[in-house]
């Protein structure tokens, strides 16, 4: 089954830029295809390739902070060819 999933870390300190960026650059160093925009970061693929490496990712973003907040939402089917039409 190919999912979409839209992801935004939110670490909670002073510099959340920097861990922002080290997930998303992790993220697009992956075999997925990843979109961004200024809000979260969407990754594309087979539902039961990516959420084994999701986890993996995930765990290691959090372990970096003392505190953050990560929002995820799974939508099935593959939007990552997704036009508005409005």
């Amino acid at each position: 089954m190919k999912i979409s999933v839209e992801l935004t870390l939110m670490p909670l300190q002073h510099d959340f830029e920097a861990p922002i960026s080290r997930f998303i650059k992790r993220l697009r160093g992956s075999k997925f295809t990843v979109l961004e925009n200024p809000m979260s970061t969407q990754i594309y693929g087979d539902f039961d390739e990516l959420m084994p490496y999701l986890t993996d990712e995930i765990k290691t973003a959090l372990e970096q902070q003392e505190n953050a907040v990560l929002n995820l939402k799974i939508v099935t089917s593959d939007r990552s060819n997704y036009e508005p039409i409005f």
